[in-house]
């Protein structure tokens, strides 16, 4: 018998949790079932989250800077790798300008406060007052201490400092070969960890769910209703409109031409919701079908497939603000600005992390001070929504790929 999946054990999990809350709401909040049930419930679901937040900083860490210094490897191309890691940039700079814009329009769960977050709510930045106040606290926050970042919680400072010593990296070459294999060790370790963690997942979550069910009404169902439709649009309107637009503008290729060649790859991507699954496929429609030199496309999709993700990065950021209207607390600007950092940073560094989604949305989230218990709430839509992230990840390395390798063309002319 086959043996079911960590994400089929999460889902079963969320269905028991949501269940278990519902019968919990039923007999009252005075019944002592329900009152052993939620303290119970409480225990097991903060244990799983403390656990998570303990591993988020030195994953984050290793993982940002081994993928940085790992640019190295490519410096024979850096002609190409230059030009993708700035189309990979901009694509996911508005991904997330996108995803962001229809929260702040759209503003799925404002006015639906949950006490049961209020307790774990963070300190957030300062809100600001002028222009000068706000790029001076921000700054800041941006250098400071990395040990005193990393005792503190503090995520994006310490994905700041990870991103300098990624380049330092890069640049030191072999002098530095001890200390990156040193971090790739600490990475590896990193993610074993990971990996004993998530099997407590279903249990994690069906214990958050159950308590949050418990203490709410049908009005966060309609919210998350409402959250699930913003996603799926903003990431029809960035795959759909923005990207082939890009596409049409940079080379002339018409979306039509695009989507007939790449029509395998994107199917495959909905389905299985793996860039990495999806390579060979990816690989085969960019080079045969869109007729991308191997040298280019060999390149470009590879490396689109670990640090290029629109969709993820998209679905992060309107995440973040869905959370903040649910606990009620308005970002400023300067939050904003953090989350947007933090999310792309994020979805680079996603898929080298098995249950990616799960850590770099904690990630997130910390970065302004909103509560990583949160999690509990989008994790039982994660897989329906993963399916049109994944979509627009592999169409966003497929364009990505004709993008290069047009301006790559034109220079040299």
């Amino acid at each position: 018998m086959k043996r079911l999946s960590l994400n089929s054990w999460i889902f079963l999990g969320a269905a028991a949790g949501v269940a278990l809350g519902l019968a919990f709401a039923a007999l009252g909040p005075d019944s002592p079932v329900t009152q052993q049930g939620t303290y119970i419930a409480g225990l097991i679901g903060t244990l799983f989250v403390d656990m998570l937040k303990m591993i988020v900083i030195p994953l984050v860490f290793t993982s940002i800077a081994v993928g940085v210094a790992n640019l190295r490897q490519h410096q024979q191309m850096h002609q190409v790798w230059t030009r993708t890691v700035g189309f990979f940039v901009f694509s996911m700079a508005l991904a997330i300008v996108v995803g962001l814009t229809a929260s702040q329009i759209f503003r799925p769960g404002h006015g639906l406060h949950l006490e049961m977050f209020a307790h774990v709510m963070t300190d957030a930045p300062a809100q600001t007052s002028s222009a000068a106040d706000f790029f001076a606290k921000f700054l800041h926050a941006v250098f400071m201490n990395p040990v005193k970042a990393m005792a503190q919680g503090d995520v994006f400072a310490v994905v700041v400092f990870a991103l300098i010593l990624g380049v330092a990296l890069v640049k030191g070459g072999k002098r530095f070969a001890r200390v990156h294999g040193l971090l790739e060790e600490v990475l590896g370790i990193m993610l074993m960890l990971v990996g004993w963690i998530m099997r407590l997942a279903p249990l994690g979550i069906m214990a958050l769910l159950a308590k949050l069910m418990a203490t709410q009404d049908a009005a966060m169902l309609s919210t998350l209703a409402t959250f699930i439709a913003v996603v799926i649009g903003s990431l029809l309107l960035h795959g759909v409109v923005l990207l082939p637009l890009i596409l049409y503008v940079v080379t002339g290729m018409t979306p039509w031409h695009f989507w007939r060649g790449a029509r395998e790859a994107l199917i495959t991507a909905f389905a299985t919701s793996s860039s990495s699954a999806t390579l060979p496929v990816t690989l085969r429609c960019t080079e045969q079908h869109l007729h991308v030199k191997p040298d280019i496309a060999g390149f470009v999709i590879p490396l689109g497939a670990t640090m290029n993700m629109d969709g993820t990065a998209l679905y992060e950021a309107a995440a973040a603000l869905f959370i903040a209207n649910l606990v009620g607390m308005d970002l400023s600007l300067a939050q904003q600005l953090i989350v947007f950092i933090t999310a792309m940073i994020a979805a680079i560094g996603a898929p080298g992390i098995p249950s990616a989604g799960m850590v770099t949305m904690v990630m997130v989230l910390q970065s302004v001070g909103l509560p990583a218990e949160a999690i509990a709430i989008l994790l039982p839509i994660d897989r329906l929504l993963d399916t049109f992230r994944t979509a627009v990840n592999v169409e966003g390395d497929m364009i990505g790929s004709l993008v290069v390798q047009k301006w790559v063309r034109a220079e040299k002319r």
